[in-house]
């Protein structure tokens, strides 16, 4: 004995597949725009550094003024970025 059954309308179609949620759009990098020190914070660097860098070797000195540079660039003085590098 055969039983036919009524299937549904939508029977063997794919069904169809939901929509995927879009990828979070990546976040922007910041572009570091260089800043160049001004001739004024050029020289008090200078002095700075002939005061400070007598008992220093070659590459602490440069390794000191590099971390003052950065410093300076971003509108730190001369007294404060010494102070936040002594830290």
């Amino acid at each position: 004995m055969i039983i036919k059954v009524k299937m549904p309308e939508h029977y063997g179609e794919s069904p169809e597949p939901s929509p995927e949620p879009a990828p979070a759009p990546a976040p922007a990098k910041k572009k570091r725009e260089g800043v160049k020190m001004t001739d004024k914070q050029k020289s008090d660097l200078s002095k700075h550094m002939e005061k400070v860098g007598k008992d220093m070797t070659a590459s602490e000195k440069k390794s000191y003024r590099m971390k003052m540079m950065s410093r300076m660039r971003k509108g730190m003085s001369v007294a404060k970025a010494h102070k936040d590098i002594m830290k």
